[in-house]
């Protein structure tokens, strides 16, 4: 990856030769590594040791998770925030794991929508709950950097199984608590 990242300096028109790059092509390997960490952890084993059983059948809420991806198109950063409910069917999972979840999916080059839906399956899948919604607002710096150039603007998307799906009163009580200040 070194190389490589050698070969964008000269395409660049700069000489990785001269002191202030002579370091950045470890440098950008190390930190491409380090934001593409989701690549190398199983999202299964993040909740596997944290399943609890519990007779609980009410929301569940986690609002408010900070994230950091690479968009897959520009392979620039996007971020926000991620909010998760979900309506426990006999099992709830640690809290700290839904936050774990959002990282691992983060940690991989992506699409926003991509990453909403992944992080709703998999706690439909592992959690068995009776739904699951995801909201993702997140700012996307290939849109504010480059091209149309509007800082400040961010993309909201959602993902909504089970009963937040079948159910208008229970998804907007959803929302609701996912978008409250």
């Amino acid at each position: 990856m070194e190389e490589q990242v050698r070969l964008i300096l000269k395409a660049l028109g700069e000489d990785p030769d001269r002191e202030g790059l002579v370091r950045t092509p470890q440098r950008v390997a190390q930190a491409l590594t380090f934001l593409t960490q989701g690549y190398q952890q199983d999202p299964a084993k993040v909740i596997n040791d944290a399943l609890f059983t519990e007779d609980y059948e009410e929301m569940i809420v986690q609002r408010d998770i900070d994230f950091y991806s690479l968009c897959e198109h520009h392979l620039l950063p996007f971020f926000g925030k991620a909010h998760v409910a979900y309506l426990p069917h006999h099992k709830i999972v640690g809290i700290s794991k839904l936050a774990r979840l959002v990282d691992v999916y983060a940690r991989r080059l992506q699409v926003q929508e991509r990453l909403t839906n992944q992080i709703a399956s998999i706690i439909m899948e592992k959690l068995d709950p009776l739904g699951v919604a995801v909201v993702i607002e997140a700012e996307h710096l290939c849109m504010t950097m480059r091209g149309i150039r509007k800082p400040g603007s961010t993309t909201v998307t959602s993902a909504v199984r089970g009963l937040f799906r079948r159910n208008d009163a229970t998804r907007q009580e959803a929302m609701r608590f996912l978008h409250e200040r």
